[in-house]
């Protein structure tokens, strides 16, 4: 393997094999210059596969040096560079942030080198899933009604509206999944032309046309700059039987406001409950892929799990998005030398470089430093954690490239460019018809979506354990050395079947996902 490449969908050797089940340590290439190790591990414990005992302790999910590593040679982890020794590191030393240096890495984007196409189940063989399938076609996962505010000024109005609409008095309507709130801090703050006010538009009008929103009440408090009708006719979104519209200026105030639009959610209650789910392709599912949180593990076992599920997926015709632009920084390359075409691969280095040039002179991850939870799981640096991260992406090839929140039609992997931040990231994919979102953490997680529900992935059993009721799978039983990341990842893919056909999800159990509607808020003003 050239340097720079990167395996992704196999699992670690020593995590799977049964001849070293003893060594506390994993070697992810034969290649590697570092061990990655499973479990906390005391200074002086015997490394048998290195012959070399441990300098200090180490903390689960961080690095040794697994021979003489000089000052300033490059330290290898999937022999990929993931930084520069800043000093001699012995056999056995641990290795983080405090002895990498981060430094730029010479990339090779060879655009499309790598492209190879996907090959497709038949039709007649591909997977199912129980659907609601739209009168254009679309196909949801869930059945939600949402109140969605134009600017932050109808929040109130919004909040109080959707929560009048308790389970017991949807009782009723049992095919509706529940009455959400999309608020957002955003409206008057932001430019009034150009791209913040075209990307906060195209995010509510994509959450509003999302194949899960069977209804929706949009609300304005009426001296917004970016009028309702104005926005409406801009977004090609007309009113009717199921999209009402109110402006609250014009009925009297708050109070009025709330009691008019509940009748309106009421109205429209029987026409979103009048659907059943019929078995259809999952050629209709298209994935948003998350991570947040990640440890030393996430790279190891939930990524690269998620990844092989996500070529299933794929050979079955669905979609899968792959986002966080940021913390894909020193993996891109990745991803454009597998991209359909050059134009393709060229799309998201121009993404990355917008990227560059915004966090210039910022303490931000892309400049190298990670967030201090991701670092006490055992991530040096942001190479290190883009590593990991793209594996989430699998092995299929880079079909296209999307801003935020734009309307993905392409079927296969895409990207869409995302900050890192969950809310936002995740918010973009549902606006950009994600109909479900996979979110893998190393960390812990409470993160929840609608009307695109979230299923979490947990990288080691120990933080599964703890968090049992957040979390959906365990995929740190790759690292206990009980199964494979091809086996998990057929076992993630059947139960996304589940989840998508309306088995809820933790977070769903949880009432997670009303607050963390979060549109990407570029160009606020002050």
């Amino acid at each position: 393997m050239p340097e720079g490449a990167m395996p992704t969908g196999s699992a670690p050797a020593s995590a799977t094999t049964a001849d070293e089940p003893r060594n506390p340590f994993i070697r992810l290439d034969a290649r590697d210059n570092v061990l990655v190790a499973r479990l906390p591990v005391p200074a002086g414990t015997s490394v048998p596969s290195e012959n070399t005992v441990t300098r200090e302790d180490v903390p689960a999910g961080h690095k040794i040096a697994a021979r003489w590593i000089a000052k300033g040679e490059k330290v290898l982890k999937y022999n990929t560079v993931i930084g520069y020794a800043a000093e001699n590191l012995p056999p056995g030393t641990w290795m983080h942030s405090h002895n990498i240096l981060f430094d730029a890495v010479e990339k090779d984007y060879a655009f499309g080198r790598d492209y190879v196409p996907t090959e497709y189940v038949p039709a007649a063989q591909r997977a199912t899933f129980q659907g609601i399938v739209r009168a254009d076609g679309r196909v949801g996962t869930r059945n939600y009604v949402g109140v969605f505010v134009l600017g932050n000024a109808g929040g109130t109005a919004a909040r109080r509206i959707a929560g009048w609409f308790t389970t017991e008095r949807l009782a009723d309507f049992p095919m509706v999944d529940g009455v959400v709130p999309y608020v957002h801090g955003q409206g008057d703050a932001v430019e009034r032309s150009g791209e913040p006010l075209a990307l906060l538009h195209r995010t509510l009008a994509g959450t509003i046309r999302h194949a899960n929103t069977a209804a929706a009440l949009v609300i304005a408090a009426g001296s917004e700059v970016d009028n309702l009708h104005g926005f409406l006719r801009a977004q090609g979104i007309e009113p009717g039987p199921t999209l009402r519209t109110l402006v609250i200026g014009e009925t009297g105030g708050v109070r009025r406001a709330v009691e008019a639009g509940t009748a309106l959610v009421r109205e429209m209650l029987p026409a979103a409950n009048d659907v059943r789910r019929r078995p259809v392709s999952v050629e209709h599912l298209t994935i948003g892929m998350q991570c947040g949180g990640s440890d030393g593990f996430s790279g190891l076992s939930a990524n690269p799990a998620l990844g092989a599920a996500m070529d299933i997926l794929i050979r079955h015709g669905g979609t899968a998005i792959l986002s966080e632009t940021g913390e894909i920084f020193g993996a891109e390359h990745t991803l454009t030398q597998r991209a359909v075409t050059p134009e393709v691969g060229r799309k998201l280095v121009e993404r990355m470089e917008w990227w560059l040039r915004y966090a210039d002179g910022r303490d931000t991850q892309i400049n190298g430093r990670v967030s201090p939870g991701n670092n006490a799981g055992g991530l040096a640096n942001i190479l290190e954690k883009s590593l990991g991260g793209s594996k989430k992406g699998g092995n299929s090839p880079l079909m296209e490239v999307y801003r935020y929140a734009e309307q993905v039609t392409t079927h296969g992997l895409v990207f869409m460019d995302t900050p890192g931040y969950d809310p936002v990231s995740a918010t973009g994919q549902i606006a950009g018809g994600a109909n479900m979102i996979m979110f893998t953490t190393g960390r812990g997680s409470c993160f929840g979506s609608v009307p695109a529900p979230t299923i979490k992935l947990a990288s080691n059993t120990p933080m599964y354990e703890r968090m049992k009721s957040d979390m959906d799978i365990n995929c740190g039983v790759i690292i206990d050395g009980e199964s494979t990341v091809a086996a998990m990842g057929e076992r993630i893919f059947a139960q996304l079947l589940r989840h998508a056909s309306g088995e809820r999800t933790r977070s769903e159990l949880a009432g997670m996902g009303r607050d963390e509607f979060v549109p990407w808020p570029i160009g606020v003003l002050a």
